[in-house]
């Protein structure tokens, strides 16, 4: 192919209809026909990235090799192409603003008055061919956040006409993804909602190639008939979107309905093969019919927004069916534990991980947690703050540290068995400024991480300012809290275990992000297996 093609998906009625989740089901079968496809995400928010957001606010932060702290929808990207992003791929407002500001300051506009058109526009227009002209994609599908009629979203819906004005007839297209709700009081679905949305659309220059209609019930012929004449769609270019058991069955469902064929049809690109699914559909038999179940408690302190761990929970979804287990993870919020309701929290589970945070909300239930899963030898699995809080744990209640810390939680503690990483301590910006994306890790041979891994050396995403405290590494060695893994260039801890348990691991980086259906993260499958061992005692 001598010329990148663009999909662009825009969404109408009601934000949550799963764009990002119909982008990466067609990302895929294009894949699986051969074409090399990557999505990007715009989103219309000012933040220059989610870094700084509360999780309640939109979610967790996914972060890239490269360090970038993107949506969550960058997560739904690789797990189903199995293909890393970058900073590139997600771009918010806030990045636009600020860098036609700082050409702006620097004189680049050449004494011009800067304005929302061209300027803007013609900077988001410039960062959606940024992949496009890297030369490493056939096709880009371009996810716009928000709802066509958001005043945000104006600068971006106008920078899609502009693009597929320029690029020129079938190489560009847009899919609008709508809703189409069923009145239970009519007893009908209602296609209202879906033409006011296009009228929208059309309001703003541009025409739907393709509708994707979000529906609890099976669309008619009837109502696919009157939506392709109302909202000036082919007929064969109305999709149906219903409700499915797991988002995995997604990219099947839109393989039915013939989304991918339609949208190379409109972008006068050959079906090629047919789409290869067969790991895909064998990940989906194994994920229906598992053999085994398990409970896996997760504590948080975001636990009441599902999205604050989303990748924490598609990587139990990965590793489940890996084992041919249903994992059922069960949120337990960690400031509602304490040492007198402990047993009755936790007792059931088959594993218990103890998440990623930041603050000193919840922590105490957190350690509490530790201690339980050490104490009763339930497989225990910690994650960034997860492995901190096993640092302390430990530290506490086997080596008498009674005061052990983190710096975060505590400044003035004896015992900072965690603190503040030596580069961090003149930071004043919180955007962008923490240990961000791969690092590498070497591993020792006798130990659960290389039993899992199966290399000395590896490569994991982080995203924190704290570490496990040098210091203080040695003391806790030797009374049991094994240093399994250390990053080669500055000495950091990177993995603790015990040997003397079923299963026992902290990591300080996120393994969860680097889960995909094509590959479970080794550390998450290991975990499942072994709360099905424990289960089985």
């Amino acid at each position: 192919m001598n010329q990148t093609k663009y999909i662009f998906v825009t969404g109408g009625v009601t934000s949550s209809l799963g764009k990002g989740i119909i982008a990466a089901s067609l990302a895929k079968l294009l894949q699986a026909r051969g074409y090399r496809a990557t999505i990007q995400k715009f989103d219309p928010y000012l933040n220059v990235d989610p870094g700084t957001l509360n999780p309640y606010e939109h979610g967790e932060c996914y972060v890239t090799d490269d360090g970038a702290e993107t949506d969550l929808d960058l997560g739904h990207y690789e797990r189903f192409l199995n293909v890393p992003t970058s900073q590139a791929n997600n771009v918010t407002t806030g990045r636009i603003y600020l860098s036609v500001i700082e050409k702006e300051r620097r004189g680049e506009f050449l004494g011009k008055t800067v304005q929302v058109v061209p300027h803007i526009t013609n900077e988001i227009k410039d960062r959606m061919q940024l992949l496009g002209n890297s030369g490493d994609y056939d096709i880009i599908i371009t996810e716009i956040g928000g709802t066509v009629g958001d005043i945000e979203s104006l600068p971006y819906i106008e920078s899609v006409r502009q693009l597929v004005w320029d690029m020129g007839e079938n190489n560009a297209i847009v899919i609008h993804l709508t809703l189409v709700p069923y009145l239970a009081a009519a007893g009908e679905l209602k296609t209202k909602p879906t033409q006011h949305s296009v009228k929208t659309l059309m309001e703003s220059g541009i025409k739907a190639d393709i509708l994707v209609c979000r529906t609890e019930h099976e669309i008619s012929d009837e109502i696919r008939n009157k939506l392709a004449l109302f909202c000036n769609v082919k007929r064969e270019a109305v999709i149906q979107s219903i409700d499915a058991s797991t988002i995995y069955e997604v990219p099947n469902l839109m393989l039915e309905e013939g989304l991918d064929i339609v949208a190379l049809k409109k972008l006068d690109l050959p079906k090629k093969a047919a789409p290869d699914l067969k790991h895909w559909n064998t990940f989906l038999r194994r994920l229906k019919n598992p053999k085994h179940t398990v409970n896996i408690g997760l504590i948080g302190k975001y636990v009441e927004m599902q999205d604050c761990y989303k990748s924490i929970l598609e990587a139990f979804i990965h590793s489940g069916a890996s084992n041919e287990t249903k994992v059922n993870v069960i949120s337990i919020h960690s400031e509602h534990i304490d040492a007198s309701n402990i047993e009755e929290k936790l007792k059931g589970l088959d594993g218990i991980l103890v998440a990623p945070g930041f603050g000193e909300r919840g922590i105490e239930g957190k350690i509490e947690a530790v201690r339980y899963a050490r104490e009763n030898k339930v497989p225990f699995f910690g994650i960034c703050l997860g492995m901190q809080m096993a640092v302390i744990e430990y530290s506490r209640n086997v080596l008498g540290y009674a005061d052990a810390n983190s710096t975060e939680m505590n400044e003035q503690t004896k015992y900072p068995v965690v603190n503040l990483m030596e580069d961090q301590k003149n930071v004043t910006e919180k955007g962008g400024t923490m240990r961000l994306g791969a690092w590498k890790c070497d591993i020792k041979e006798d130990s659960l991480a290389y039993k899992a891994y199966g290399q000395t050396t590896i490569s994991e995403r982080h995203r924190h300012r704290y570490e496990y405290n040098s210091e203080f590494v040695d003391v806790l060695q030797k009374a049991g809290l094994k240093a399994s893994g250390v990053n080669p260039d500055t000495g950091l801890v990177e993995i603790v275990e015990i040997e003397d348990h079923p299963f026992f691991i902290g990591v300080q980086y996120h393994p969860e992000y680097k889960s995909t259906v094509a590959n479970p993260h080794p550390l998450f499958v290991n975990f499942v297996a072994a709360a099905v061992k424990a289960r089985k005692k």
